[in-house]
């Protein structure tokens, strides 16, 4: 069960929807208007946002800019456009899943579990991982670097996350995407090659002198185990 605010415009289809989804288990809250949606999450903090692209107010795209700039709630977009290219441009906005239309209940249940244990809900079981001077810590979602605390946006705490799982193995793009974007079919590389820079440009190191990401040409990037 999660908290999960709807953000739709289409009476019906927010009316419908959310009933759904209270069946389902999930405490729902509605509004039809971006900037009510985007003081909705600053409000009442839900675990989900369910954002439809097509509102009157706002173009969802801004308000998931304007959502982003304030929480770090895992976003779904609702979108009409189902080519790679619109997808990822969403995906690099800061939406961590999407529906295309029309979507039914059901599969709208189904990617907000997975968004869910996607991002972190199931990291509460996991243990803290020290591979050098790096510490990361699962329940927490903090990093240090020799002690020292690192701020990472939650895509780039879930990339660092997803390569610590598997310490000192090359882990594919295409393995990334799935697990952190929730892009299977691959497409996506320039996204996970931005996320890397950053990530490493705060863990203070660069591809060319790389301490903990290193990159292996071809084939993907590890965590090196002696950082």
């Amino acid at each position: 069960m999660a908290r999960v605010l709807l953000v739709e415009d289409d009476d019906a289809i927010r009316l419908s929807l959310g009933k759904s989804l209270t069946a389902a288990g999930h405490v729902v809250s509605a509004v039809a208007a971006g900037a009510d949606g985007v003081a909705a999450v600053a409000r009442e903090r839900p675990e989900v946002l369910l954002l439809d692209l097509g509102l009157p107010d706002l173009d969802g795209r801004d308000v998931l800019a304007m959502v982003r700039a304030v929480s770090d709630v895992p976003v779904i977009v609702a979108t009409a456009r189902d080519d790679d290219a619109s997808v990822v441009r969403l995906l690099d906005a800061g939406a961590d899943d999407y529906v295309i239309k029309p979507f039914s209940a059901a599969q709208m249940d189904a990617r907000i579990r997975a968004v869910l244990r996607r991002l972190g809900h199931d990291s509460q079981e996991e243990s803290t991982v020290e591979v050098g001077g790096l510490r990361i810590d699962p329940r927490s979602r903090e990093v240090t670097v020799d002690g020292s605390p690192v701020d990472l946006t939650r895509k780039e705490f879930d990339l660092l996350l997803a390569l610590s799982r598997r310490p000192g193995a090359v882990v594919t793009k295409r393995e990334l995407l799935a697990e952190v974007w929730g892009l299977p079919w691959g497409g996506g590389d320039r996204t996970v090659d931005v996320h890397l820079s950053w990530l490493r440009r705060k863990l203070g190191e660069t591809a060319a002198a790389p301490r903990f990401l290193h990159s292996v040409r071809g084939v993907g990037i590890k965590l090196a185990v002696d950082g």
